[in-house]
């Protein structure tokens, strides 16, 4: 029986001694270059942002990517392409790639086909929702089936939650076997069909963790920063970036998503929460040395094209 969260390592030190994991979701689905001309969108634009993200101080960077003509893709030759550029830097920042297909715009073997690549992690989005205008559909049997390719990929789910009913969801995948410690969660909060974006619900939210759990919150818009503030005081994780928020304050677009990184580093350091690197940041996840993981994804896909060997 799955039962709530109640140590540090699950809920978060209250003393703030635990480093603090900060992701970046550099481009998302929906923003436009139109919305932010500061946007990146082609792949080199996305890699270039993530080194940026990295040096400013982020251990993750949550990367979705889009075609030819700026819409949203699951293409996995894309996503090879941005973590290759990211790789032949030097850079250690850990590659989250997205399996959200952009509520709605692709389908489901679609959705799943960057898992092949063997990322270090990839979103799990845990339930359906009223997403705006849309309905962002995640079936049972799509989530038993994209979690089990993740097990065999050997990539940690990131068990993203839009409303508390999707994290009962979790909690029921976990009592199944289908979702394996350990667990890393990310509440997504202020999406129009989905919970509001409150310390009241996140307090709600992260009281239903099952043990051992780490969890992160990013909200949208205006709310991101307030609540990015709020997971470090209560001992949790952070993610910012343009997918989630456009601007730096009210009627000021931000000039990059190092930037919204940077604003958390410094306000961290006043709530004396470390910034966690991508290695600290792996050792916390119990996602394999850097070095491990580069070999076994380079044993599991071929490198000109993306595709598992």
């Amino acid at each position: 029986m799955v039962t709530s969260a109640t140590s540090a390592q699950g809920a978060g030190a209250a003393d703030g001694s635990d480093r603090l994991i900060i992701s970046c979701a550099t481009t998302g689905s929906w923003p436009t270059k139109a919305q932010n001309p500061a946007l990146p969108v082609t792949e080199e634009e996305i890699a270039e942002a993530a080194l940026a993200c990295r040096e400013a101080g982020a251990a993750v960077v949550h990367i979705h990517v889009r075609d030819a003509e700026g819409r949203v893709t699951c293409d996995p030759t894309r996503y090879a392409r941005v973590r290759e550029l990211i790789e032949a830097r030097g850079c250690d920042v850990i590659v989250n790639m997205s399996t959200g297909g952009g509520a709605g715009q692709t389908t489901d073997e679609e959705r799943m086909a960057p898992v092949a690549l063997a990322p270090e992690i990839a979103s799990f989005d845990c339930g359906s929702l009223n997403f705006g205008d849309r309905v962002f559909v995640n079936s049972p049997p799509f989530l038993r089936e994209l979690a089990g390719r993740m097990a065999r990929h050997g990539v940690l789910p990131e068990i993203e939650c839009f409303e508390a009913g999707h994290v009962e969801n979790a909690r029921r995948l976990i009592e199944e076997g289908a979702l394996r410690p350990p667990f890393w969660f990310q509440f997504v909060l202020g999406v129009r069909g989905g919970a509001p974006a409150t310390v009241k619900q996140l307090v709600h939210m992260v009281e239903m963790l099952p043990p051992g759990a780490r969890w992160s919150v990013c909200a949208i818009g205006r709310a991101q920063l307030p609540m990015d503030v709020a997971a470090m005081a209560m001992g949790g994780h952070v993610r910012t970036g343009f997918e989630d928020n456009l601007y730096y304050r009210k009627g000021e677009l931000a000039p990059s998503n190092a930037q919204l990184v940077a604003r958390l580093v410094r306000i961290a350091d006043e709530l004396n929460r470390p910034v966690a690197t991508p290695d600290e940041a792996r050792a916390m996840l119990g996602l394999r040395p850097r070095e491990l993981a580069a070999k076994e994804t380079a044993a599991k896909t071929d490198h000109a094209t993306g595709a598992p060997v």
